[in-house]
């Protein structure tokens, strides 16, 4: 079923579980990958790891010949923001800054979620930078939940939580023009959801949407560019960036996150779906 105007898709329950399936295969291959993090190890070696775990689960990398994208990650470093392509040469070293977006495909439904991880030893404030932007998607995150529940809930609700979250943590940079988006039977679905702006705007928040929230920060200006590969997005002024993101549906009694291996639960508490138990396996 689709809503009109925007065509989202929204998910029966059962699509749901098909979609948690995939999302846990996302986040398994993210957990091998954030412990391959160290100075030495290039971007296409952390690629590798990525392909073999989704295609062991029976998936396959959703990234990978999409729109022609060569890789089953993105592997951006430093001031790469998104889209990065790895590579043999791209080393990492000592105080580097990484973010890795992975996305798998199983029984034709989609999970996408990325991870911001430091190097060795990095400079504190980069780090707090990645945690500023991992407390910003999980506060979008919940604002969707709550926003479901009452039955008043926007989508901007989402942008706006995001938003808040980072300017009161600091003078970071929010990118503009890249965001969050639906997702289910493909990877990139209506609504576009920004990082920012008013809240109580667009399509109301309802069970059965599934959403990728996805903050994208730096630690100076929020201005882009493209390099020549047609792919890699950078921050113009040279400054570092972090990229988080989760994979979450609405259900009628709460929000599940797909891509987290508790579902959510050890940041949201109770409004996380009872589908999710308390404990996980």
């Amino acid at each position: 079923m689709r809503r009109p105007q925007l065509d989202i898709q929204l998910k029966t329950p059962e699509q749901i579980e098909k979609m948690r399936a995939a999302g846990l295969v996302v986040a398994e291959a993210l957990r091998r990958m954030r412990e391959a993090v160290a100075p030495g190890v290039s971007t296409a070696d952390l690629d590798a790891i990525a392909e073999a775990t989704i295609r062991e689960a029976g998936a396959f990398p959703s990234f990978k010949g999409y729109h022609g994208y060569p890789a089953s990650i993105c592997s951006s470093v430093n001031e790469q923001i998104v889209h990065a392509i790895p590579s043999p040469g791209q080393v990492l070293a000592e105080g580097d800054l990484i973010s890795i977006d992975c996305g798998a495909v199983l029984d034709g439904w989609h999970g996408d979620a990325a991870i911001t991880v430091g190097v060795g030893e990095v400079d504190p404030a980069l780090l707090r930078m990645a945690q500023v932007a991992e407390d910003a998607m999980w506060a979008g995150i919940a604002a969707a939940a709550r926003g479901a529940a009452s039955g008043k809930g926007r989508l901007t609700d989402i942008s706006h939580a995001v938003e808040n979250a980072v300017r009161k943590a600091g003078r970071y940079g929010i990118v503009e023009g890249y965001g969050g988006h639906g997702i289910g039977t493909e990877m990139h679905q209506d609504p576009h959801v920004l990082n920012h702006g008013r809240p109580g705007k667009g399509p109301r928040l309802v069970p059965g949407m599934a959403l990728a929230i996805e903050p994208m920060i730096t630690m100076g200006s929020p201005r882009t560019a493209e390099l020549a590969d047609g792919w890699t997005v950078v921050t113009r002024d040279g400054s570092r960036a972090a990229h988080v993101e989760h994979s979450m549906a609405l259900v009628p009694d709460g929000v599940w996150v797909l891509t987290a291996p508790d579902g959510g639960r050890a940041r949201l508490g109770d409004l996380v779906t009872s589908r999710q138990p308390t404990q996980t396996s």
